[in-house]
């Protein structure tokens, strides 16, 4: 069976490199431990842990290259030129990706130096996602009809008059669909259309990458430091690498309204806004506003990037609410990559463990603002939550 290759080590999201260059600087002797979670219990056909073995030892083969590293020193000046050299030396080291099958049950953990093995859980899941439905022989919508589908989709968008981000890299349909999706994006973007989360496909487009952290950052910091200390450490160590560039900080690793009562005026002027990834995004809105008023802050100069889920619908609902009141922008990810006439995957690959420099190993806990969201333990969920008087 056919097996799929990665054609770029910038083929990822982009707050994966911001993350690794902070963790290179911070904490350079973190270990973790990752894990596949198949949300959606799909049925994968027997043989695919092999298929995703050979992919997986194929990226070894992936270097930066010249073009690439020119690119990140013009585009993301924030970047150490010492990490722009390491990542030019950097390659996936496979051995770090351990994947089991028991029938139709894949087992996929990965363990090793925070530093290096942080770069693996877009493109593997990105892996996952095109040879299942490769593996499986299911039948996409073609070319002319997916660049139809996303021109209606942006010209909307472009009427709405909102701003939209392309952050559909780690559950694509394949690398084809999203090649198609940015070209298109990128002919009848018009005023709507930002740019994408994937670096690649930013270079190929001539924009700088979008995006600043993610929820590991936040649960590493938890275990690091403690979960009352976690927002505001994860902030702080945030901004003495990048001081005010990549300003917005993500809300819902213990719930936003934790984060809230711990992003004070200090971080409330110092980011440029805030991303919602779970919960309402209406009622996120007037929390944010909300926030900001009392901050004695205008709600008008600082942003929400809403990531959760969206399409057409959600985006209009959410616009009508914030318009005047917020500045707002829209990442779109599997309703524009994997929009492709089939089941889309629910599928995630999370942080489950980390060991910080001389400590041992513990869980990590993500407490979303949707339930069925959240990560870690019960034990540990359950502490997180007492800790927290949630």
């Amino acid at each position: 069976m056919e097996t799929t290759f990665l054609k770029s080590i910038l083929d990822n999201d982009f707050y994966k490199f911001t993350m690794q260059h902070a963790v290179i600087r911070l904490f350079p002797k973190a270990k973790v431990r990752y894990g596949f979670i198949n949300r959606g219990k799909h049925v994968f056909p027997a043989g695919f842990a092999d298929l995703i073995r050979r992919s997986v030892d194929a990226m070894a083969d992936l270097r930066l290259t010249k073009e690439e590293k020119s690119y990140l020193t013009h585009y993301c000046p924030y970047l150490d030129p010492t990490y722009l050299d390491f990542l030019q030396g950097y390659s996936f080291d496979p051995s770090e990706v351990h994947i089991t099958q028991e029938g139709s049950d894949i087992k996929i953990t990965i363990e090793g130096f925070w530093y290096r093995t942080i770069l693996w859980e877009v493109p593997l899941m990105s892996l996952i996602s095109e040879l299942f439905y490769k593996s499986n022989h299911l039948i996409r919508l073609n070319d002319d009809a997916i660049k139809e589908v996303t021109k209606n989709k942006i010209d909307n968008y472009n009427k709405l008059g909102v701003s939209i981000l392309e952050f559909g890299t780690r559950r694509r349909h394949s690398y084809q669909v999203h090649e198609l999706v940015n070209e298109t994006l990128r002919t009848y973007g018009g005023q709507s259309f930002m740019g994408t989360s994937n670096v690649h496909f930013a270079m190929i487009n001539n924009r700088r990458p979008l995006g600043t952290h993610a929820h590991e950052w936040f649960m590493f910091h938890a275990a690091q430091y403690g979960f009352k200390m976690a927002n505001s450490i994860s902030l702080e160590h945030w901004t003495q690498v990048y001081g005010g560039d990549l300003g917005i900080a993500l809300t819902d690793t213990y719930t936003t309204n934790i984060f809230f009562s711990q992003f004070d005026k200090k971080y409330s002027k110092l980011f440029d806004g805030v991303r919602h990834d779970s919960g309402d995004p209406v009622e996120f809105a007037q929390k944010v506003i909300s926030h900001y008023t009392k901050m004695g802050i205008d709600p008008k100069s600082k942003a929400i990037v809403f990531s959760d889920s969206l399409n057409f619908d959600k985006v209009k609902i959410i616009s009508d609410f914030c318009k005047d009141k917020i500045k707002m922008s829209f990442g779109i990810g599997t309703n524009f990559t994997n929009d492709v006439g089939l089941p889309s995957m629910n599928m995630v690959i999370k942080l489950v463990e980390t060991k910080p420099d001389h400590a041992s190993w513990q869980g990590v806990v993500k407490l979303s603002d949707e339930k069925n969201k959240n990560t870690g333990t019960p034990e540990m969920i359950a502490l997180a939550k007492q800790v927290l008087g949630i």
